[in-house]
């Protein structure tokens, strides 16, 4: 059996792994990240990826990284949470290891771990939204990944949701992902408690005040029938459902896959999205509608999709 490593470089932790043709994980580790280095990055890497090289024998390495990586899969174009501008990041590491390199998107990489090994089994088309701190994600299209032009597609959380809505970090206004993320789950659940603290009895206890409250928070009073936290979940609900809506329409897929740490709590939302989907979906009652499943293999993803594509690079 043919075996790959797979690199998952965030910015806080870099995961890494050897990885079969199955999608079955060999061996994996996990190293901090020194996001504030990108000379430290790649050496970190390398160091890491030589480690496993000397205990299997594997055939190439594939690097999922959050950033726009370009069309020729090595250079990073810019990277929001990371020190990496017009870094060539697999020179850099290619120059530190004996083994072929490729960089993907880390939200591509979590697509094609889904698509090959996890939810998306079985369709040809197939969109992965990470709900996390903000949104990210992927696109398979007829069983190939969908990069764009000059590899930056897929972008999914900034689509512009709201003109002259909430700013973004990415120096627009009215993302999606600044109305269906965590994070845009956390700022509602708060202003909610704010406007209607007798609606947010679980919150402000498990929070122990408005500014105190955290995701964790959110999630736990909603399972308790919390009504601000309830309220949180059915507007997070109702944007992705939009979204998910408006990309049908573009793109048509078989299936959407829910991924990201927020579909930890699929089991108060995801329910609510496949319904406003179906009602907000174009051509509604004259198509087959998309399936909406939610994600599968975890943090284990990004690592098993970038090391698979390194062994189809």
């Amino acid at each position: 059996m043919a075996l790959t490593i797979g690199v998952d470089v965030g910015g806080t932790k870099i995961a890494y792994g050897v990885v079969g043709e199955d999608g079955s994980i060999i061996e994996r580790d996990l190293r901090h990240s020194p996001a504030g280095s990108p000379e430290k990055i790649a050496l970190t890497i390398a160091d890491a990826v030589n480690e496993l090289a000397g205990r299997h024998d594997v055939k190439a390495v594939g690097i999922g990284a959050a950033g726009f990586v370009d069309e020729t899969r090595s250079v990073i174009r810019f990277a929001p949470n990371l020190a990496w501008r017009e870094e060539p990041l697999r020179e850099k590491v290619g120059e530190l290891i004996d083994l072929p390199v490729v960089v993907e998107n880390d939200g591509n990489a979590m697509a094609w771990g889904e698509y090959r090994f996890g939810a998306g089994r079985g369709e040809s088309h197939v969109v992965c939204v990470t709900v996390g701190t903000g949104i990210g994600g992927g696109i398979v299209l007829g069983g190939e990944l969908y990069r764009g032009r000059w590899g930056m597609g897929a972008e999914l959380g900034h689509m512009q949701v709201v003109p002259g809505g909430r700013d973004c970090g990415c120096g627009n206004s009215g993302c999606w992902e600044r109305y269906a993320s965590g994070s845009a789950l956390l700022m509602d659940a708060r202003n909610n408690a704010q406007a209607d603290p007798g609606g947010a009895e679980h919150l402000l206890r498990l929070g122990g005040s408005v500014d105190g409250i955290q995701g964790e928070h959110v999630t736990e009073a909603a399972r308790r029938g919390d009504r601000a936290a309830v309220a949180a979940f059915e507007s997070l609900a109702e944007w992705l459902a939009q979204g998910l809506a408006d990309m049908a329409a573009v793109l048509d897929p078989g299936c959407f896959v829910i991924g990201g740490g927020v579909s930890g709590a699929a089991d108060q939302f995801v329910d609510r999205v496949r319904e406003e989907f179906a009602a907000r979906l174009t051509g509604r009652g004259h198509r087959p509608p998309a399936e909406i499943r939610v994600a599968e293999m975890g943090p284990a993803a990004g690592l098993v999709g970038a090391a698979d594509l390194a062994r189809l690079r």
